[in-house]
């Protein structure tokens, strides 16, 4: 999903790191602007991990049927949602 806008900030990590991450980024060639997407995309792997521990943790006492069955249901639900989304918006015409 394209970013439309940016916000600049400043971090502070050890000069070890720095050094790992620079060394990391230009024996792939990569120029500038590439540390921001590598921080920005760390980032963003590292919220989904915490998220997806999270939700392990919630649902840790639900045994694994259960877990699956209620999994299986919202899936059911959130496809045949987007399938009436789908036919109520703009058909397109069959050429035959």
């Amino acid at each position: 999903m394209p970013e439309t806008e940016v916000t600049r900030l400043t971090i502070v990590w050890s000069k070890h790191t720095d050094l790992a991450v620079r060394r990391h980024l230009g024996a792939r060639g990569l120029k500038k602007g590439a540390l921001s997407k590598f921080v920005e995309e760390a980032v963003k792997w590292r919220l989904l991990d915490q998220t997806a521990n999270e939700v392990r943790e919630a649902f840790a006492e639900i045994p694994p049927d259960d877990l699956n069955s209620l999994i299986g249901e919202a899936v059911a639900s959130v496809r045949q949602d987007t399938h009436r989304r789908s036919k109520r918006g703009t058909r397109k015409q069959r050429c035959t």
